[in-house]
């Protein structure tokens, strides 16, 4: 078992009736590193999520999170992870304080007052403490959820699309925070489906249909692809799309604000192909290094669906 992994698990696999949610997903994630889980919903995220934290048994696999082994010690593993859910999960008719007061009783805490002054202090919610949480707007609801998370001193954050549904001051936010927490130590698993947010993270993987199709730093896992882009702007570029799709060297073209991106992974075809079209003037056609929402985008359209 190496010291240096935070989790540390090889073949895990999950089913739910016919569908197949989790397939053979090993995964290394290392202590004090920002993980990022992404994929599409479906893709088996949160059901991973729920089997690295022990909520959810593997029908297979083997594998450790926090030193303590997946199969036979899940409560061990409960007691030092912290869990976020998608949802906010705390009590709307309690106040900020009363909810972390709960919360921390529930831990058995023996100095739950210290640990809640703390957390109160540490996310700047003193000031709102006495306020309904069901007042809350997204992001000082987030702020809360994390805070509770973290009153029990967890050695791992598990984070499932935390900021969804929040403003982009709110993640901005909530991004510092947790770039604050790995910094002291903690290892940070979080899901999302922002692709901001995916390059924020030391290192990443992507999922499809319970299946991990690539993994490591997000210049790692767009030079793995090994694709070629254009940016092609213009006139009339939803018809210029139609055209172009399905020529020589052309795997995908997606809009992206008031260009296109045309991506393949043959090279000499590709540029071909740019040429040909660019020689009449009225559509530039620009080389650009595709990106990882260019790279998600081609892996999606290449997935197998897990109903089967």
């Amino acid at each position: 078992m190496d010291a240096d992994l935070a989790i540390d698990v090889t073949g895990l696999n999950k089913h739910f009736g016919d569908k197949h949610a989790v397939r053979d997903l090993s995964l290394q994630v290392r202590r004090g590193e920002i993980f990022g889980f992404l994929g599409p919903n479906g893709s088996g995220k949160t059901t991973s999520i729920r089997i690295l934290c022990g909520l959810l048994r593997p029908d297979s696999g083997r594998g450790t999170c926090l030193g303590y082994d997946i199969l036979n010690e899940a409560a061990s593993i409960k007691r030092e992870v912290g869990y976020m859910t998608q949802r906010f999960s705390l009590w709307e008719d309690l106040t900020i304080r009363e909810n972390l007061e709960f919360i921390a009783r529930m831990y058995g805490m023996e100095d739950h007052r210290q640990a809640v002054a703390s957390a109160l202090d540490n996310l700047g919610l003193t000031g709102r403490q006495d306020q309904l949480a069901g007042t809350l707007s997204g992001g000082w609801k987030q702020r809360l959820s994390l805070a509770a998370c973290m009153l029990h001193r967890p050695r791992l954050l598990l984070l499932d699309e935390p900021t969804a549904g929040v403003d982009p001051k709110a993640r901005r936010d909530f991004w510092e925070e947790i770039n604050e927490l790995a910094a002291g130590g903690i290892t940070v698993l979080v899901s999302t489906h922002y692709m901001d947010e995916a390059e924020r993270c030391h290192r990443l993987a992507y999922l499809a249909y319970g299946r991990l199709l690539a993994s490591g730093t997000s210049r790692e896992v767009v030079d793995a692809q090994s694709l070629t882009g254009f940016e092609v702007s213009g006139p009339d570029l939803i018809l210029y799309a139609r055209s172009l799709r399905g020529l020589e060297g052309v795997d995908q073209v997606t809009a992206f604000g008031e260009t296109l991106h045309v991506i393949g992974r043959d090279a000499r075809a590709l540029q071909a192909t740019a040429e040909r079209m660019a020689g009449g003037g009225v559509h530039r056609w620009t080389r650009i290094r595709p990106g990882l929402e260019d790279v998600f985008i081609g892996l999606m359209e290449s997935a197998e669906d897990n109903y089967r």
